[in-house]
């Protein structure tokens, strides 16, 4: 019979812990909702303390490897080390090393970090801290050796973890602290004992014999201090039941001494049996128990590192039951919109990057995308007008003061200061025209929704007037022809980013805000002779089928390219009964949602999982970083919830159909407190662990303007913008 580990803290000398959280916690109270917004520098600390905690993908974790030298064995499940889901420190699964280290043999096990975007690579703390349990008792001395590798690839000398570790008891965790201090050199540069990046194992004693080891919630971290103490039980724990998952809300706790929230649950008034663990600065936990017909009752505690734990909170019960289609679309943009409201930058009210990502990384576009969202959840009755409005004046406020050049905003700003974080590099430390226009197209939207809302929508309307004249897109037009819009401009460097904008792309809304500014327009000519550069050589609108489906835009020969090129323009403006010279557009983005599923459902490099609910093809970070994935160009594997989601608005059919596949048979992977997980692959068993702001308001925002046209109606009401139109020559589309 296996046994099934447990933790005891109390009886091993080698249980300590460091406390250095310092966060600040903004409660907002929403009717309907409980809405904790994300402390300020929650997962700032969070990703410099803590290198494993929980594998997403089902069976192995996907980053690692192994790999063994005979006669020595090393259990690997598709090269990858397996997980453990009966016994863990932090839920739902452990780390499993099952080995047999034979004389004249040899194995290795790599455990490497997982680098989401923007995540600084630096573990201050002085100790490596990891959580180990034997099922059937592994003495001292036959614990495997352990060695470090940093971000520069300088790794160290193998060194005996059972010089740190007690023999370890049939069943029962124990925490074991090993001094970065004690790992020596042993590449020909130093080794940065900060910067780890991969954790190896590696044979030890060679017994002969066959050994299991549960490895769990490792982390850099100091001592602990000596009068450490739990930390005080959350409160107002709320659970909320949906189809197949349970969400689980409680207030902030703001002791710096917290290291994880721990969720409970009890189901037929069976015992509390712990499910998963929540990071400090998020108070929302998913159940997704993929069950349309049960009850569960839920609670929570709040720990430290070394498992000092406070009492359970008061008792919570949810029950989960079918909802309908209309039901499901509500429960997406909802979740969706969370990001945008309880993740936001607490200063400043903004969209960050990414969860979990940089706490003070704010994304104007992204920021821009949530407006929208936040249109639509006090439409829809997730926050009432007056919360959205008092946000939306925050935002606005911040906007006023922060860097701007030549009215237009960077890419990135720092949340806090308020200053230009120029993240790709040296040169880009100025404006950016792109997601100036996305920033734009949500507040114009906003203007005119909230604009009859007494005497705060018309300060918003004001406000938001003012931003919008202050943009001088003229300045833009970089080149001495001054033909096109150019996408950067540095105070530094000036024109140095030579990007000139031309489709087929996201930027159509970038030169019709620039045609529509009342303030600083461009000519409408350069519709033609920048987005669409007619006499350049540039090809524009040449029609070409897919699997019969006719398609108006070629993005790269062979493909029409990434879903998003269909969403991020068309957010706000509505492509309804109106076209240019080369396409109707709303037939054209409908067309190439429908080949992209064609291309799935077709699938021909055979990715798992691909088929006619399991599409949407569009730039995103996949397992092996950044890619726009192309069909026919570029695939490989990599499925984003929002490229068939935010399609809605073009095929409602096809894209309910993902919506149900990637929430009903993949939720558990790809569900997540802010909706939809960023990205999967079924072919290499991975999944996102992050949700970023540029995928989620899309869903929220294409799912509204396909059951109300909201955003839409909202962005088409400026009166600037069907005079743009008109500039421009659109015309009528045919039926």
């Amino acid at each position: 019979m296996r046994l099934i580990c447990r933790a005891d803290v109390k009886e091993s000398k080698h249980v300590k812990s460091r406390r250095t959280r310092r966060w600040l916690a903004l409660m907002l109270t929403v009717p309907g909702l409980v809405a904790a917004q994300a402390a300020a520098q929650a997962d700032q600390n969070y990703s410099q303390q803590v290198f494993f905690e929980n594998s997403l993908s089902p069976g192995n974790y996907y980053y690692s490897s192994g790999r063994a030298s005979a006669p020595s064995t090393l259990y690997l499940v598709d090269g990858k080390l397996p997980i453990e889901t009966r016994s863990f420190i932090s839920g739902p699964n452990a780390l499993e090393l099952r080995w047999d280290s034979a004389p004249e043999g040899g194995w290795s096990a790599e455990l490497n970090l997982y680098k989401w975007r923007n995540r600084p690579p630096e573990f201050p703390g002085a100790n490596l801290w990891l959580w180990l349990c034997a099922p059937q008792g592994i003495s001292a001395k036959d614990l495997p050796k352990l060695a470090l590798r940093d971000t520069d690839h300088n790794f160290t000398s193998p060194l005996a973890i059972g010089d740190y570790a007690p023999d370890l008891i049939p069943g029962k965790w124990t925490r074991v602290s090993i001094p970065l201090s004690a790992f020596q050199t042993a590449s020909i540069y130093p080794f940065e004992p900060h910067r780890i990046n991969t954790l190896v194992f590696v044979q030890g004693a060679d017994d002969a014999a066959q050994h299991t080891l549960y490895v769990d919630d490792i982390r850099i971290e100091d001592d602990p201090p000596a009068n450490e103490a739990a930390p005080a039980a959350p409160q107002d724990v709320v659970a909320r039941g949906y189809e197949r998952h349970i969400d689980i809300s409680w207030d902030a706790e703001e002791d710096p001494a917290l290291a994880q929230y721990v969720i409970y649950r009890s189901e037929d008034g069976q015992p509390f049996q712990a499910i998963g663990v929540q990071r400090p600065g998020v108070n929302r936990y998913c159940d997704y128990t993929g069950n349309p017909h049960m009850t569960a009752t839920y609670r929570v505690t709040a720990r430290t590192s070394s498992l000092l734990e406070s009492a359970p909170s008061t008792p919570a019960t949810a029950s989960t039951h079918p909802m309908t289609d209309d039901e499901l679309l509500t429960m997406v943009q909802e979740a969706s919109f969370r990001y945008y409201w309880e993740a936001a930058e607490p200063h400043s009210g903004m969209a960050r990057e990414s969860r979990p990502g940089n706490d003070d990384m704010i994304a104007l576009g992204a920021s821009g995308f949530g407006i929208m969202a936040i249109t639509v959840a006090a439409d829809r009755g997730f926050i009432t007008h007056q919360q959205a409005i008092d946000r939306l004046l925050k935002i606005t406020s911040f906007l006023e003061h922060a860097d701007r050049f030549h009215g237009a905003w960077p890419h990135f700003l720092s949340g806090t200061t308020g200053h230009v974080m120029p993240t790709f590099g040296m040169y880009d430390d100025g404006a950016d025209l792109v997601e100036t226009s996305f920033l734009m197209e949500g507040l114009l939207a906003a203007r005119q929704y909230f604009k009859a809302d007494g005497p705060s929508g018309r300060k918003l309307y004001d406000r938001i007037t003012q931003l919008w004249e202050g943009v001088d897109w003229e300045w833009f037009r970089a080149t001495p022809r001054r033909d096109a819009l150019y996408w950067h401009w540095s105070p530094d460097y000036s024109f140095y980013i030579a990007n000139r904008l031309t489709g087929w792309n996201e930027v159509m809304i970038t030169y019709l805000e620039a045609i529509a500014s009342p303030t600083h327009p461009v000519p409408a000519s350069l519709y033609y002779t920048g987005y669409t550069a007619e006499g350049t050589g540039h090809v524009y609108g040449r029609p070409h089928t897919y699997y019969g489906i006719t398609v108006n835009m070629d993005y790269v020969p062979g493909s029409p390219g990434p879903l998003f090129f269909t969403h991020y323009s068309y957010m706000g403006y509505d492509p309804h009964g109106r076209r240019d010279k080369y396409a109707d557009y709303f037939e054209n983005n409908r067309n190439e949602a429908l080949m992209s599923q064609a291309y799935s459902i077709a699938n021909p490099l055979h990715m798992k999982g691909y088929g006619a609910d399991c599409w949407g093809l569009t730039a995103v970070d996949g397992p092996d970083g950044y890619d726009e994935y192309k069909p026919f160009v570029t695939d490989d594997g990599t499925i984003a919830p929002t490229g068939a989601i935010s399609s809605f608005a073009y095929t409602p059919a096809q894209s309910m159909l993902a919506l149900k596949h990637f929430y009903r048979d993949l939720g558990a992977q790809v569900w997540s407190i802010y909706g939809f997980r960023d990205a999967f692959n079924e072919q290499e068993n991975w999944y996102s662990g992050i949700t970023m702001g540029l995928n989620q308001a899309p869903q929220v925002v294409m799912i509204e303007n396909y059951r109300s046209g909201l955003i839409w109606k909202c962005f088409m009401a400026n009166p600037e913008i069907q005079a743009m139109l008109k500039k421009i020559g659109f015309q009528p589309a045919q039926p």
